[in-house]
């Protein structure tokens, strides 16, 4: 019999015919456009696609997807998603959570995620406030800010998603932006990646903390505010492709090239396989003035960390396939009337 061709996927395939209901405006619409783009560039089967998602406004986005999808509950979602990958390795799991649901009640679900290396792929939405529950400070949030929580500023220093993931374990890390062109090949890029990929999206909230993150975003602006990571590649950035980061002893410092002999191989050359430069380039962030000028370093996108290592399930099976070797195939019958047991007359 000759051989059934597939049909061609295309991004619209991958929507549902749901109303998706996020305030216009919204950040989370790029990047369900952007899942989208990435499950058509890999062509992801559907019925093998399973989307997970805890609670707040980035966790409806199983509704969104032509997929299998479950909405799980506050801060769980991990726990979720790390069974049905146990369950069935053959299937492509994604988890959508937020800096709240992700980092605060699932903080401690989302480490041992990490640490575990489940072969998920872990989309968090960090917009720095809670947007379900109408305007509350987050873990995310900056110190300062003004919240209805908050009314006179935030004390809290904020967590830093990147950081707490390579300290947790995570064999990938990356971070883009909503509105991003790195974005859809950063997200593809932890897609191919066999193992727990956190990807960190910074996605505006524009009712509740509108313009948080305009610098990095601002086509104005991001030049001098961003820098690519690219494997193999020195840290260059800026309008005129001029500025790059250099090691000065133990510390990173922002050098303009060709000024006191300066040049690019001077530079930092990122090294994504290397966990502690990632934990460094994870701690660099902008500094603003009140004109929007950037006083500090430029805000590392793309893929911070990446190393292959054997994914959780794989050792699941892996014991138990031994487990069954030594002491053969199990009896549950016998299995519940084994040890101590008694009769009730």
């Amino acid at each position: 019999m000759p051989e059934t061709k597939l049909p061609v996927l295309k991004a619209k395939d991958y929507a549902t015919d749901q109303d998706v209901r996020w305030c216009p405006g919204c950040g989370d619409y790029a990047i369900l456009n952007a899942a989208q783009r990435v499950a058509q560039a890999l062509q992801l089967k559907r019925e093998n696609t399973v989307f997970v998602s805890g609670i707040g406004c980035s966790s409806r986005f199983p509704y969104y997807m032509n997929t299998y999808g479950f909405h799980s509950i506050h801060g769980r979602a991990p726990g979720f998603v790390t069974g049905i990958k146990v369950a069935n390795p053959g299937l492509d799991v994604w988890m959508v959570t937020g800096d709240g649901d992700g980092l605060s009640i699932g903080g401690n679900h989302m480490m041992h995620l990490l640490r575990r290396n489940v072969d998920v792929n872990i989309l968090l939405f960090n917009n720095r406030v809670y947007g379900l529950t109408k305007g509350q400070y987050s873990p995310t949030s900056q110190q300062g800010m003004k919240t209805k929580s908050t009314p006179y500023g935030s004390l809290d220093f904020p967590v830093d998603p990147c950081q707490v993931a390579l300290a947790a374990g995570a064999s990938f890390v990356a971070r883009s932006t909503d509105k991003d062109r790195g974005l859809v090949p950063t997200m593809q890029a932890g897609a191919e990646h066999r193992g727990a990929a956190f990807v960190e999206i910074y996605q505006n909230c524009n009712i509740f903390n509108d313009g948080a993150f305009e610098e990095l975003t601002g086509k104005d602006t991001r030049e001098d505010t961003v820098v690519y990571l690219e494997h193999g590649k020195p840290l260059v950035f800026g309008k005129d492709r001029d500025r790059g980061v250099r090691m000065l002893g133990l510390r990173p410092e922002v050098v303009t090239l060709g000024k006191d002999g300066v040049a690019e191989d001077d530079l930092i050359v990122h090294d994504q396989t290397n966990r502690s430069l990632a934990m460094m380039l994870a701690t660099l962030h902008p500094e603003f003035d009140d004109g929007g000028n950037n006083l500090g370093f430029p805000e590392p996108l793309g893929v911070l960390y990446a190393e292959p290592r054997e994914c959780y399930e794989d050792l699941v099976q892996q014991q138990v396939d031994a487990a069954v070797e030594q002491r053969g195939a199990g009896n549950l019958d016998a299995l519940f009337n084994a040890g101590d047991t008694y009769t009730i007359d």
